[in-house]
């Protein structure tokens, strides 16, 4: 392989890479929803009524002091 034809197939793939990544970008403008795991993590945490974390989102600041007092307290038992 020469170095001309080793260059034009990185530049290939990084103009793949590149258009899809701004495919990606135009979907999740469209599609307006946050982007989530598949499962596992966050979205699997349930807090003490059985919502999931991630509902907590809507009042981060005051969903953020709940959860560190909740570790606080079980890290002191």
């Amino acid at each position: 392989m020469s170095l001309s034809s080793l260059t034009m197939v990185i530049l290939a793939s990084l103009a793949i890479f590149l258009v899809v990544g701004i495919l990606m970008a135009i979907g999740v403008i469209f599609g307006r929803r946050p982007i989530s795991g598949s499962c596992g993590g966050l979205a699997s945490r349930q807090d003490a009524d059985g919502k999931t974390s991630c509902s907590l989102c809507e009042n981060p600041a005051e969903a953020c002091r709940e959860i560190r007092r909740r570790q606080q307290a079980a890290g002191q038992r």
